[in-house]
């Protein structure tokens, strides 16, 4: 008998492209808020989502992952990854939600889990500034004046850049944030004349369990995003950049909400 989680599925089922949950994550990052043109927003949303303003929030992650069984961070390459990710406010049934219209990872391993719980990962190419525990001319400090920097490039595309300096601790996360996210899972069909009828297409609602969150820095922040070819991320570019933030959160993934079956 086969075994796996995912796709190869093999006799020892370890070479699966990812392994079953949960999924346990810790990273530091980056995030800008800034305001879309409301209506352009709005055309992003799928069925079963409302508009809800403008408001949106960048997000520039290096992440650490680690099975409940094994120690990956102990081989780098298996557990290391960065992502960008775009939130935009929505609403489901009349309460706020995030939706991600666009998210970039640098692992395979990561896009599989991605698409899995709904996250539309495509590959791209994300670089953040780190902090360090000393003080040096080549880190910025974790602290008021600290400045940070990310970018995003896709196909070798620059895409996204974002600049933080940070001023003062807050309470407040940035919004729209990871809590009550809602996603769609979508496995479209190849058969002669489905194209258009999808074998998956579904609204879900992420949960995570054990989440903690590091003391969070605010500041003032810049953001712009650039054309590319094809890709329609540009046209949620910011017209009006409000904070930028820093910190580090941990959280485990092994669930989600299956709020509505789109294909009816």
């Amino acid at each position: 008998m086969l075994k796996g989680y995912t796709l190869p599925r093999t006799p020892a089922g370890t070479s699966s492209l990812s392994l079953a949950p949960p999924w346990h994550y810790v990273g530091n990052a980056l995030a800008v808020e800034f305001d879309a043109e409301p209506s352009t927003v709005a055309s992003f949303l799928p069925d079963g989502l409302e508009p809800e303003s403008g408001r949106c929030c960048a997000y520039f992650a290096e992440w650490q992952y680690a099975s409940d069984d094994g120690e990956e961070y102990l081989d780098p390459v298996r557990s290391q990854y960065r992502e960008t990710i775009l939130l935009v406010a929505a609403r489901h049934a009349g309460e706020p939600v995030a939706y991600c219209p666009f998210i970039f990872v640098d692992q395979d391993v990561s896009l599989m889990r991605g698409l899995v719980q709904g996250w539309p990962k495509q590959i791209g190419s994300t670089w953040v500034t780190r902090a360090y525990d000393l003080p040096s001319r080549a880190a910025p400090v974790l602290g008021p004046g600290g400045k940070f920097g990310a970018t995003l490039s896709v196909k070798e595309r620059r895409l996204v850049e974002a600049r933080i300096t940070l001023a003062e601790m807050t309470d407040t996360l940035p919004s729209p944030s990871f809590a009550r996210a809602v996603n769609v899972r979508h496995l479209p069909d190849l058969a002669a004349g489905r194209h258009d009828i999808p074998t998956v297409h579904e609204l879900v609602q992420l949960k995570s369990r054990d989440v903690a969150i590091s003391p969070i820095w605010k500041g003032t922040a810049a953001l712009e995003f650039f054309d590319h070819p094809y890709l329609e991320l540009p046209a949620l570019r910011p017209r009006a950049v409000h904070a930028g933030y820093r910190f580090t959160f941990c959280f485990t993934v092994d669930d989600l909400v299956h709020l509505r079956d789109l294909r009816k």
